[in-house]
């Protein structure tokens, strides 16, 4: 379930506004709760992107995701530039799209010049159609299709190799003369803390080849000439506070960087995945984007010369880090219980469906009162979502002020892994998406209706007006 506030003197929603000591504070989107647009007007209503979330609401209806197009774009530049300030040789910043893969966030991102990182034909079809060029995009997976693969090589997609099966399939359906881009994902086992679930660098994982059978797989690849293996690829996990995971990361790296030239590979390209993490809490540090990238590029260069290796070109796929504070969850309060001495229950109109992580994860959100923002925060609830489960429970001990049917909830960094995950439980339909700029909001994904949800249902002839 998802913590408590920690102790202390908490004023109103406010404090969670990100903090610009001057107009030019370049703040790190992962080390705030807010957008970096958001701020509180006269009327005592958050704003985000120069639009209220309360006329938004009234607008688009709710939940509505609200995704502030200045916050993705700075992370966007500020991973881009950083790797160009630190890093001597080539670079290339990935969007790990599977924390939300949408026409429109993928034609951001690949605006401020990202390639985007894709785990299935799905993915893989929505960057190619908001026009990501293919040879900016790597299609991982730990079980592609064979249908997947040849959408991928048609597509001219780079595809990251996870197993045996993946390799031999590649060689079968290959096509003479034919030469397929690859990338070889292996396993560091390097651990770090962090969730059970999405702990990915340890031995024991479901992805990549292990680092023992590196032999094998560099013969076999080095034999293959349909196989044009270009680069090496490791992951170790998802929100992520330590850089010496990383470090260590990237070390070994270069090591397998290395013993692939003895096989004849001409390895150019080394990715060394994902996983900073955000603010959730007041709790968590987390390194800032710059911080993150300076400590890779450091000790990838530092390695290189120790090994008197030429600078491969430099990949990295952020996801969380570069989409979650961007966006916010709008709902509307409806009922409430109060359970005398134990605690008080306030409903919204979503839940689950739209934000699964804390029923799955256990995981932690801050929320504000869209509508009262300067109201003092004098109230202890639990903040429950409307569906037919006694688990769904947003947020635990969230601290508001005092709160009425149809004041606005607003839950903070919400853009990783929401709408992603979002699902039909209960058959709610899934929720409207916006992006905000500039005082202008854009629809970019369509509320479902009613009508949506038993589109590809099938009702057998037999099974009509059988009752």
């Amino acid at each position: 379930m998802v913590s408590t506030h920690p102790t202390g003197v908490q004023h109103s929603g406010s404090q969670y506004l990100p903090q610009r000591h001057d107009t030019k504070a370049n703040l790190s989107p992962n080390q705030e709760l807010l957008p970096l647009t958001a701020r509180v007007h006269n009327h005592d209503s958050l704003e985000i992107g120069g639009c209220d979330v309360t006329t938004l609401v009234e607008q688009f209806g709710s939940p509505l995701y609200i995704l502030d197009e200045e916050t993705l774009r700075s992370a966007c530049q500020q991973y881009r530039d950083a790797f160009k300030q630190y890093y001597k040789g080539e670079s290339q910043v990935l969007y790990a799209s599977k924390a939300w893969n949408c026409l429109a966030v993928c034609a951001i991102a690949a605006s401020e010049g990202l390639g985007i990182d894709v785990v299935s034909g799905g993915e893989l079809y929505t960057a190619l159609q908001a026009g990501v060029s293919p040879n900016k995009i790597y299609l991982h997976g730990n079980n592609k299709s064979r249908e997947e693969l040849i959408l991928a090589i048609e597509s001219g997609v780079t595809v990251v190799a996870d197993n045996w099966y993946e390799l031999r399939t590649l060689v079968e359906i290959a096509q003479p003369g034919q030469s397929i881009r690859i990338m070889l994902r292996l396993t560091p086992g390097i651990e770090c803390h962090t969730h059970e679930y999405i702990r990915t660098g340890h031995l024991d994982s479901k992805f990549g080849f292990d680092p023992n059978d590196l032999d094998e797989v560099f013969t076999f690849v080095s034999q293959q000439p349909a196989l044009n293996c270009v680069g090496v690829h490791a992951h170790i996990g998802s929100q992520i506070f330590e850089r010496q995971p990383h470090q260590d990361l990237a070390a070994v790296m270069v090591q397998w960087l290395r013993d692939a030239g003895k096989y004849g590979l001409n390895i150019t390209e080394l990715n060394v995945g994902g996983g900073l993490g955000i603010k959730y809490t007041e709790s968590d540090d987390p390194p800032s984007i710059e911080e993150w990238v300076k400590a890779i590029c450091e000790v990838i260069q530092e390695a290189c010369a120790v090994e008197n290796l030429p600078l491969p070109k430099l990949l990295s796929e952020p996801g969380r880090s570069l989409i979650a504070t961007a966006c916010v969850t709008a709902y509307t309060i409806g009922s409430s219980k109060v359970i005398p001495e134990i605690r008080t229950y306030v409903a919204i109109d979503g839940g689950m469906s739209d934000n699964p992580r804390p029923i799955t994860y256990q995981s932690v959100y801050r929320a504000v009162v869209a509508n009262k923002m300067s109201s003092p925060l004098t109230q202890t609830v639990t903040i429950a979502g409307k569906h037919c489960e006694s688990g769904d429970i947003l947020i635990k001990n969230a601290l508001l002020p005092k709160t009425e049917p149809g004041d606005i909830l607003v839950v903070m960094g919400t853009g990783a892994y929401n709408y992603s995950m979002a699902s039909n439980y209960n058959r709610l339909p899934r929720p409207a998406a916006v992006v905000v700029a500039n005082g202008e909001a854009n629809l970019i994904l369509q509320r479902e209706t009613y009508q949506d949800l038993i589109r590809q249902d099938r009702l057998p002839e037999r099974l009509k007006n059988s009752h």
